[in-house]
């Protein structure tokens, strides 16, 4: 587990310390120091693998010998308790090699610290502890005056600021992240306290390999005591109360690995006898939860916690599916409509289906929406329909600018989810029976936040309608809710994008929300649209360039700049204003200090808002251009065009806003997008960024990042789908370790109404282990077999709610309709899973769970239904598409004529030959694996006559059929058909079988 630290001290002539020697000791070198006439040696000092000095543009080459330049350091310094240097050391995460951990360190060192006029040391430590494992961390000594052609100037004091350490340590988190996401390393760093992120352990300091040498010796080493302290304190912690450890491993993610494990226990523990007991105790911990492997054969945990969150999260959601009480009538909904049209706003029929959805009585509504698909525009009419019923409307939203986005959209009043859950925290502006709350963005909603939501919403008898779309940008905390209560629920998918303004680009956005990520970038390709350059910096200048002419040309349209880190964001809104400055469109700059540093701003400057200030009427992503500004003050126009005035003392929470991030950017809507491609991107980050436009989207990037095209597209594919402890097969092992008796429990202690008659679906293990899936033993590589079409999404056209999970023997058969439904979300599973497959990926999780689940929808329909629709559309594979788009007809057809082959002997037999003579060529055309494939699945075929007696006597008749009525057969009458049958397998192609 990748851990956090980043410190910084100053070395100082009062601590007695010296520049020449701090130097000489990290860098593990012999240096001479001419102020003392002293020699420091520290070459045999052992873990340094990386030692560079990194000069600032205009720094005398000279200072490339470390003993130089930390002479004429010393010699500029005249006090005796002058500081010298600063000294910054950050550990580098263990997941990474020690070529990937010194290009980390020296990309951060040269963007923070020399790019901004710094001298830097640097040099990379890659010790061993006595356990074994690498403690790798860099040490980076900075000078801290100016630097010119001359030597050094004076002093920097900017450089001292609190806040400047601040951005340090935030960027760091962010370019470590950045750099392990881009090598796909299931690992990520928290510059946060343990406190702020909810676990309940004491937060360790750092060791350093000097101290831990110390206290080997039996030395004073109070840094080292202290963390050893610490952890042997966290450790006996976790061991007598292991829930802790297993609590803070599911903190952001729902599931995990056991090599997460290990590392959790290692950094909290003293030594190797406390390491074994912390690790015993979390896996013998009742609150550990085995849950099977992922895709990639790893098993996978969770915490007990985690699991009854999500179960009382499905029973809270479940109970409002069984309520009703907020129906708008369809005359309503008709009338509504009608009116829309007469002022010009006219619905297409998805969005219609899906008014119609949310205005129904259940509860809790889903609507699953592509970006740009109009669902604000939707929600305004349900708004006004909820209204004429005397019901409340309200919004939330995880971010500010998203719930200012809502409410312009559609009239609905709107704020963040955070403010919300606070004031009910007080006790105040809480939900009646008569409010239907809209959760927009709820695909970015963890688990546990989901749950609160859900439950608040039970509580109060109100209603809970859910927007979003399981393909952007994922949960920021643990699990995917939105997701599986889509899956569980059902929901009205939105496929009709309207923001773009052009076909081919709708078209674009309906592939990067179907995974095909790379259809999609070829599109904007052909257009012109995608951008290779030589690197990074060259990609960041050209697409300035190209903004700055769109700028130019087209003053009145609105544009964004998107990115993926906040560092990238920096650098490209610097380009920016210079472009500006070149123009003259900016002129004087006026220094104004903010939370994230000292920043230039001047008259007709972009500027964002990075704090909620319900005072001003901003929100945290609110953007405008100033109009004027000052040390202390500024006065800014809202691209909405509400002016606002603010001291910049009191609210200093803004940057410039020519670039943002693509999380800041999800639901925002712009006339052209500018992209810069980086390495920490994946197909959700890029579905967003590539879809905030109405007319152009450029995409830039840096072959120093993607070698080729082909790299460009598999990191800009990269599924990172959130899972949920709930998608693996927990039930069998939730009941032993149980916790019905613990949801029913809580549900009784919070009075949760009707939680007595609530029974948790808990299936018998057995069902779960003889459930078969269509793909089980799919063979796609053998000749001739049809592949199967592409997905157009996991929701395509669900247009209604699935069936229940259960139906007992006594309830008579379900309807038509609920056949068609029943059958249309199976095929829809079906595509689902083969979009996985047709990319060269393992069937997620999550998937495989909703396909199982569907499968017992669709068997509930009638009995063996499911065998039948298996096998009609294994005979006929065009038909899955057809009803995953609803038109349900001719599967229905066809599963009618498999029930009738599979109860007529005849037609059983006719079937047989089929099959037979068909994998005969597939045998005789087939090499090496291939061949092996067919051959055993006729075997198979072979081995059911056995346990069909009336199919073999028929297919006796039909031997000429079979291809067996030749004269070496006639030779061993006595072998019967199943004989020869096998015989036929294993000699194939040389008995000269006429094919």
């Amino acid at each position: 587990m990748a851990i956090y630290h980043f410190s910084v001290k100053v070395i100082s002539r009062a601590a007695g310390s010296s520049a020449v020697a701090a130097a000489a000791y990290r860098s593990a070198s012999r240096l001479h120091d001419r102020r003392l006439d002293r020699g420091h040696d520290f070459s045999n000092k052992a873990g340094v693998v990386h030692s560079e000095v990194m000069l600032p543009e205009g720094a005398p080459e000279r200072w490339q010998d470390r003993a130089t330049l930390w002479n004429d350091v010393e010699a500029a310094e005249v006090r005796k308790d002058a500081q010298l240097a600063r000294e910054i050391e950050f550990a580098i995460p263990r997941e990474l090699t020690q070529e990937q951990g010194i290009a980390l360190a020296r990309d951060f060192v040269a963007q923070e610290f020399v790019a901004n006029g710094m001298v830097a040391d640097l040099n990379v430590h890659w010790d061993v502890g006595a356990g074994g494992e690498a403690k790798p961390h860099a040490h980076v000594m900075l000078g801290m005056r100016e630097v010119s052609e001359d030597g050094f100037g004076p002093k920097v004091r900017d450089w001292n600021r609190t806040d400047l350490l601040q951005q340090w340590r935030e960027r760091w988190e962010a370019h470590v992240n950045t750099r392990l996401a881009a090598l796909d390393i299931d690992a990520r760093i928290d510059r946060r306290s343990l406190e702020a992120q909810g676990i309940d352990l004491e937060p360790q300091n750092k060791i350093g390999p000097a101290g831990a040498r110390r206290l080997e010796r039996g030395e004073n080493a109070e840094r080292a005591v202290d963390h050893v302290e610490i952890a042997r304190r966290n450790g006996a912690r976790i061991a007598l109360q292991p829930s802790v450890g297993v609590e803070a491993m599911t903190h952001q993610q729902a599931t995990f690995t056991k090599r997460d494990m290990a590392m959790f226990a290692h950094r909290h523990s003293a030594d190797h006898d406390q390491y074994d007991r912390v690790l015993g105790a979390m896996k013998a911990s009742p609150e550990l939860v085995e849950l099977g492997t992922d895709g990639r054969g790893e098993a996978r945990f969770t915490s007990r916690s985690m699991i009854e969150s999500e179960l009382r999260l499905q029973r809270f959601a479940d109970g409002l599916e069984q309520r009703q009480g907020h129906a708008v009538p369809a005359t309503a909904l008709a009338r509504g409509i009608a009116a829309a049209e007469t002022r010009g706003l006219q619905l297409g029929g998805e969005q219609q289906a899906a008014l119609h959805h949310i205005g129904t009585k259940t509860d809790i509504a889903l609507v699953v929406g592509y970006a740009g698909t109009g669902k604000s525009t939707m929600l305004g009419l349900a708004r006004e329909a909820w209204e004429e019923q005397g019901c409340t409307v309200r919004g939330a939203t995880l971010s500010g600018i998203s719930a200012d986005n809502l409410e312009s959209g559609s009239g609905i009043r709107s704020r963040t989810i955070a403010s919300l859950e606070h004031q009910w925290g007080q006790g105040r502006d809480l939900l009646t029976s008569k409010d239907v709350l809209v959760i927009d963005e709820a695909g970015m909603i963890g688990a546990r936040q989901m749950e609160r939501i859900v439950a608040a919403v039970h509580k109060a008898e109100a209603k809970l309608v859910l927007i979003g779309d399981v393909q952007q940008l994922q949960a920021i905390e643990a699990g995917a809710p939105f997701r599986a209560l889509a899956e569980r629920h059902g929901a009205v998918e939105i496929t009709e994008v309207r923001r773009q303004s052009e076909d081919w680009q709708r078209d674009a956005t309906r592939q990067l929300a179907t995974g095909r990520t790379g259809e999609a970038l070829e599109a904007y390709d052909r257009a012109g649209m995608v951008h290779e350059h030589a690197s990074r910096e060259s990609a960041r200048k050209a697409l300035i360039e190209g903004w700055n002419r769109e700028r130019q040309a087209e003053p009145e349209a609105s544009r964004i700049i998107l990115t993926h880190t906040r560092q990238e964001c920096d650098e490209l809104n610097a380009l920016a204003r210079d472009a500006l400055r070149r123009d003259g469109t900016l002129v004087t700059d006026i220094a104004v200090k903010t939370v994230r540093g000292e920043r230039l701003f001047c008259e007709n400057d972009r500027i964002m808002f990075l704090r909620n200030e319900r005072a001003l009427g901003v929100k945290n992503g609110s953007a405008g251009t100033i109009e004027q500004v000052s040390k202390d003050h500024m006065r800014v126009t809202l691209d909405d065009g509400r002016g606002v005035a603010f001291d910049t003392k009191t609210y200093a929470d803004i940057d410039h806003g020519y670039a943002t991030t693509i999380h800041k950017a999800q639901g925002v809507t712009v006339d052209r997008v500018h992209v810069l491609a980086t390495p920490g991107l994946d197909r959700h980050a890029t579905y967003v960024a590539l879809s905030r436009h109405t007319d152009s989207v450029h995409l830039h990037y840096g072959k120093d990042d993607f070698a080729d095209r082909g790299k460009l597209v598999r990191t800009l594919a990269r599924e990172r789908a959130k899972d949920a402890a709930l998608d693996y097969d927990t039930n069998a092992f939730a009941e032993r370790r149980g916790i019905r008796v613990a949801i029913a429990q809580m549900l009784a202690a919070e009075k949760v109404p009707g939680w007595d008659q609530l029974e948790l679906p808990v299936p018998e293990p057995a069902k779960i282990e003889i459930r078969r899936g269509m793909f089980d033993g799919l063979r796609l590589s053998v000749p001739g077999a049809p592949s199967l079409p592409r997905a157009p999404g996991m929701f395509a056209g669900i247009k209604l709610q699935p069936m229940p999970e259960r139906a007992s023997a006594e309830q008579s058969l379900p309807s038509v309709a609920t056949q068609r439904r029943a059958i249309q979300i199976y095929a829809q599973s079906l595509l689902d899973a083969q979009r996985m497959i047709d990319r060269g990926l393992p069937v997620l999780e999550h998937q495989k769970s909703a396909l199982a689940r569907n499968e017992l929808s669709l068997e509930q329909t009638r009995p063996h239904a499911l065998a039948d629709m298996r096998e009609a559309f294994r005979q006929n594979r065009s038909l899955i598409q057809e009803a995953a788009a609803g038109r349900t007809d001719a599967s229905i057809g066809a599963m009618a004529h498999e029930a009738n082959v599979r109860t007529d002997p005849a037609l059983r037999a006719d079937r047989f030959v089929q099959r037979w003579n068909r994998m005969r060529k597939q045998l005789d055309a087939a090499e090496g694996r291939q061949r092996d494939g067919v051959g055993k699945a006729m075997n198979m075929m072979v081995d059911g006559l056995h346990r069909d007696p009336q199919l073999e006597s028929l297919l006796r008749q039909r031997k000429q059929a079979l291809g067996l009525m030749r004269d070496e057969d006639r030779v061993h009458p006595s072998r019967g058909l199943c004989g020869d049958l096998i015989d036929m397998i294993g000699h194939g192609r040389s008995r000269g079988l006429s094919l």
